[in-house]
């Protein structure tokens, strides 16, 4: 609940948290209080949509036994954790392993998602698979990859399956957003493989890391190599102008999330849809 008031104390109108700490394996499920706590919060102030980030700990893709086991009973407390707060969607990274090759890899995240899904019903969440800068062998760096990922796990996983793309890895990965030809190139490519309609979320960070250079390092807005301009074409682009906007920046200083917010907010040009990306919220424990 806590973190709904701030992201409307803040002027965000969606958010994302992690439903616990992203750095232990083990989480308690909250009360049923605290999810009508938080569901009257949304419904207040108008909060839509709220998403989760699941652990940072969590890979699914692993090879080592004990590592995945341990990711796919975290990650089934996370699918368990959203339902009950009233997620909307749960963004997973898809992981990886240096020791399969990219085949194995994915089947071993299909396969880790359905035990970890195993006997949910699945209603109201949608888990969405994030792009990644590539660096060392995690998948997702390529928009295929995501694609084969969703295309193999759907028929196995009871909840809706669609996709997280995120400026910063998408830049690291070679895709150059940061120019008007650019953007456009990655939207044709994104539409083609993922479909726009299957990306309801935006994570919106800036790059410190040069194109292609496969360097996952966030920068707030405008100060890194997409800069300002670069955001300006990415919200209002009128393919992403329905999507909710979500800042993942360095928040280093006491008012930094308030001025990141005001800042992708300068940057929307009017038009009919007053609600557009202005849901930028970075990422808040529950």
């Amino acid at each position: 609940m806590n973190a709904a008031i701030e992201a409307h104390e803040l002027g965000a109108n969606c958010f994302q948290i992690f439903s616990s700490s992203p750095r232990i394996w083990r989480a308690s499920v909250p009360s049923p209080e605290q999810c009508r706590l938080m569901r009257a919060a949304r419904e207040k102030y108008d909060l839509a949509p709220l998403v989760i980030h699941d652990s940072y700990l969590i890979n699914l893709a692993s090879a080592d036994e004990t590592v995945r086991q341990k990711s796919i009973e975290a990650f089934r407390g996370e699918l368990v954790r959203a339902v009950l707060i009233g997620a909307d969607y749960l963004v997973i990274h898809p992981g990886g392993s240096s020791a399969l090759r990219m085949e194995e890899a994915v089947m071993t995240l299909v396969e880790s998602l359905e035990k970890a899904a195993r006997g949910l019903t699945g209603e109201g969440l949608t888990l969405l698979l994030e792009n990644t800068a590539g660096g060392g062998n995690r998948l997702g760096k390529h928009l295929e990859e995501l694609r084969v990922v969703h295309d193999l796990a759907q028929p196995r996983f009871p909840f809706a399956i669609g996709y997280c793309l995120d400026t910063c890895h998408l830049y690291a990965a070679g895709h150059d957003i940061s120019t008007g030809s650019g953007l456009a190139e990655t939207l044709r490519r994104a539409e083609i493989i993922l479909g726009l309609d299957n990306v309801p979320v935006i994570h919106t960070n800036d790059s410190k890391g040069a194109l292609n250079s496969h360097l996952d390092r966030h920068a707030n807005i405008g100060e890194g190599l997409i800069g300002l301009d670069g955001f300006r074409r990415i919200i209002n682009h009128p393919k992403l102008r329905s999507k909710a906007f979500i800042l993942e920046t360095p928040c280093d200083n006491e008012g930094d999330d308030r001025r990141e917010i005001e800042r992708v907010r300068s940057l929307i040009e009017v038009s009919g849809d007053t609600r557009q990306a202005a849901g930028a919220k970075r990422k808040k424990q529950r």
